[in-house]
Parts: C-alpha cells; structure tokens; sequence
C-alpha cells in the first residue's frame, strides 16, 4: 500500500520523503510505480529516500526534519507464534516513537494506517462500524492486539495535541508484491486451490485507502476513524472470482475442521524439519473463519468518496498478474 501511496503522492506533485530499510525493496516500489505510467522512473526519484527504521530513533529524528505531514504505514504482519514480542515492538514501540517525533517537530498531522483486525470481534450479527468498543477475545490473534496498541499510541498523541486519523482498511487489494500480503492470494490461486476457507471478511482495493488517505490529510477532519471496506465477501466466492480471472482451477471444497488438522500438523513438521516458518497457525485459520461484517461507509457519507467493487477490483488485480505472467 505505500508504494501506490507514494505514486500517487509524487504524481500529484507533492514533495515526498520516505524511509526504507532495504535497498533491495525499493525495486519492488520502482515496479508498482510502473504500473501507473512510463515515467516511472523519473518519478521514483523525485522521492526524497531516507534509510531508516521505526525502531532506530536516530535515523528516523533525520528523516522528520522538514516535514509537515506523516503518513505511517510501517507494521509487521504475522501470524507466526513467535513473532508476538516482535509484533509489539514494531506495531507498539514504533508507532510511539512516530508519534512522539511528530509532537517534537510539531508535524500539521498524521495519518496512521490501522487495520480492522484493530476493531476486535462482533458481538452480534450487525457490520462492526467505527463506533464499536474495542472487544478482545481469548482467542483475539497477536497482530490485532498489537494494532490496536499502536492506535492507542496515535490517540494518545492526539491527547496532547497531535492532529491524527487513523483509518481501518480490510484486505487490500491491488497490484504488486505478489509473493506478500494479499498478492499472495492470486499468486496461490493462479497455481491451484482445492479447498477454501469457511469465512468472511471485508475487502478494498488499494487505490481506495490510498484516495481516502490522501483526502483526510487535506481536510480538516482530525481525531476521528474510518473503516476502508468496499464489501464483505465470503472466500468462497472471492476465490472463486479470482479462479475465474486468471483461468485457473477453481476451488470447490470447504477447508473443515478436519482438513484444516490435518494442514496444521503438516506444516507444523514441515517446519520443524525444514527451519523455515510456518505457512499455516491456529491464528491465522481462525483469520480464515472470521465471520465478521464490516461497514466502510463512513468516509463516504463523510467525503463522498466512492468505493470500487470487490469485483472490479479482483479482475483489475487479475489483469495485472496476467501481463507478468
């Protein structure tokens, strides 16, 4: 999502400083931007690049020099058992000290990039909307913990007169990186699926988080939240779509309690011969499962910002993979 952020910022004209913690990443963001146009290149280095990290206060006080806005996007995702501590020193630690630079260099506003894993569980059949207490279960996964922890840095910045919003988008989708996050989905898809996940969730295309973003920052909207999510769609259906726009096999069968089982233990010795992680935890099957609903139409009512379909959006991704396939 940075990198499209990033383009669409630079394409606009804005002058732009980002951080980086390795070189080698910041090909991948060469190669979105040439999604978009020709001159990708001579865009890309209009960009002021700064190699830091959100942890290293040093490299990070340089790069806050001068700026009048932020946009945090740094998390670590992971469904990884061990990655708890990691998680919250990343998601935690590192969004207090972006929080605490912007009130040191008195920065006009920040935009933080949350998550609706941050909204906690549904305590009934109704969409979850940005009014909902936070409702932490005992089987609530480590990264919503810890982005729910990470807006409450945000929030207690703006306690002490930070201009902030935070927005909540659900899985989004978009082209690039796609070994990684939700690029992964169509990478996987693309060659072959025989089971699908029971649950729901709530979708976005990136261009869409991206404009909501960009549009809070230029209004004078502070000290408020807003859920990023086009449709709530089943992954059943969702694959199936996907299956369909890139000509691949299309999954037909549930992943229930036992496959599911069965997927674990598996990937659990495979791991444990191999040293490399685990591809599939309790964590993430119950990510998997989650039925709860979300609703995005506050920014809209808000800024009159219009969503794209989740259908759009599966066959414009689709039709990117295809041209590098």
């Amino acid at each position: 999502m940075g990198s499209h952020l990033l383009y669409r910022l630079v394409e606009q004209g804005q002058t732009v400083r980002a951080i980086f913690r390795n070189a080698r990443r910041l090909e991948k963001v060469k190669k979105v931007f040439s999604y978009y146009s020709s001159d990708h290149e001579i865009l890309f280095q209009r960009i002021d690049w700064v190699e830091s990290d959100i942890l290293d206060l040093p490299s990070l006080e340089a790069a806050f020099s001068g700026v009048e806005k932020v946009f945090h996007c740094a998390a670590l995702i992971s469904f990884q058992p061990n990655d708890y501590f990691k998680m919250r020193k990343v998601n935690i630690s590192g969004s207090a000290n972006i929080v605490n630079l912007c009130l040191q260099y008195k920065i006009d506003k920040l935009c933080y990039v949350s998550s609706i894993a941050a909204l906690g569980a549904s305590n009934a059949q109704q969409p979850v909307t940005e009014d909902q207490d936070w409702l932490a279960e005992k089987q609530t996964s480590a990264y919503s913990l810890t982005k729910y922890g990470g807006e409450m840095e945000v929030w207690r910045g703006s306690q002490e007169g930070l201009k902030a919003v935070i927005v909540n988008p659900g899985v989004i989708l978009g082209p690039g990186f796609w070994r990684s996050g939700s690029g992964a989905i169509f990478t996987m898809v693309q060659r072959g699926l025989n089971y699908y996940p029971s649950g729901r969730t709530g979708f976005v295309h990136v261009d869409d988080v991206v404009k909501a973003m960009t549009s809070l920052m230029n209004s004078s909207i502070v000290s408020e939240r807003f859920i990023l999510v086009s449709d709530n769609g089943e992954w059943k259906d969702v694959l199936k779509q996907i299956a369909q726009g890139l000509s691949s096999k299309v999954p037909k069968r549930v992943a229930n309690r036992c496959v599911l089982g069965i997927a674990l233990f598996t990937d659990a010795l495979r791991s444990l011969l191999t040293g490399k992680q685990r591809r599939i935890t309790k964590s993430s099957i119950r990510s998997m499962a989650n039925q709860t609903l979300y609703d995005g139409r506050k920014i809209t009512n808000t800024l009159g910002l219009n969503y794209l379909s989740l259908r759009d959006s599966i066959s414009s991704c689709c039709a990117f993979l295809l041209k590098e396939s």
